[in-house]
């Protein structure tokens, strides 16, 4: 038996998953890194990690993974933090460069032009520098902390969970955890994961927690406590519920019939009957 290794994304709307492995005593058992939502998913895949809070896209693209019920990353209503920020309107839009951070975001864009917004833009990867980006494009994908920077009165923007929504009716599920199943074997019998997970949730989201994270967190961000509150409380949903599956699943359809997801497998749970722990 080992410790499993926890790949973790070093933005704020991950805070409140991890409250008991930064204030309680849930590390004790794993070994804990913070990188970006891509590079999350390239160590499961790479087996240099056990368990990641991977992009949803990935499950489409790491093989043998099993998610781990009931905790997300996802939004119900605009999210602030995945935008689409260009210098003319939507459907002017040519050429667009797409944040490396996140392979969701970027299928959730191409899904949004395939299908709704029109056009075929040229799409080009590129570090999260919105000034650098929009030197060269007329638009911009950006994510996660970045994103709540933005000085939205200066451009046009699009909030890509309130555009998926609008169109859809569905939530929108940006990540979720997940485990490599070969890890599983490794892992003390007696841990069970999904609990250990879902109980950290639930602490990060109480109302101490929640203003605990503000204070911490706004400075960094540059956006005040009561901002920071709202975001986690309002705009993030970190329910992996039946609506949010709906909403995922049909991500996965939409991003086949494109081309820019292979064709996800059928989700796998961690259950107590399909793990060695638990």
């Amino acid at each position: 038996m080992r410790r499993l290794r926890i790949s973790a994304i070093s933005y704020l709307n991950t805070a409140p998953l991890m409250w008991d492995f930064e204030h309680g005593d849930a590390d004790r058992d794993f070994d804990i890194s913070y990188t970006l939502p891509s590079d999350c998913a390239r160590a499961l895949q790479a087996g240099t990690a056990d368990i990641g809070i991977i992009p949803a896209a990935a499950y489409a693209q790491i093989p043998g993974l099993q998610a781990l019920p009931g905790v997300a990353i996802a939004s119900r209503r605009a999210v602030r933090s995945i935008l689409l920020v260009s210098k003319v309107l939507a459907e002017n839009i040519r050429t667009v460069a797409l944040d490396t951070s996140s392979m969701t975001s970027v299928a959730l864009t191409k899904i949004l032009f395939a299908k709704w917004l029109g056009g075929e833009p040229a799409y080009s990867s590129m570090a999260p520098d919105l000034r650098h980006m929009l030197a060269a494009h007329d638009a911009a994908l950006v994510i996660g902390d970045p994103a709540l920077q933005v000085d939205r009165s200066r451009y046009h923007t699009l909030d890509l969970a309130e555009e998926w929504i609008r169109h859809t009716g569905k939530p929108f599920v940006f990540a979720f955890w997940a485990v490599r199943g070969e890890a599983l074997q490794e892992a003390s019998p007696a841990t069970d994961l999904a609990a250990i997970f879902q109980s950290s949730r639930d602490h990060g989201l109480e109302a101490t927690s929640v203003d605990h994270i503000a204070r911490e967190w706004a400075p960094r961000v540059g956006i005040g406590e009561d901002e920071v509150r709202s975001y986690l409380t309002e705009s993030i949903h970190y329910q992996l519920d039946p609506g949010c599956l709906e909403g995922l699943l049909l991500f996965y359809r939409y991003a086949a019939e494109i081309g820019a997801l292979p064709a996800a497998p059928q989700m796998h749970f961690l259950t107590p009957e399909n793990a060695a722990i638990a």
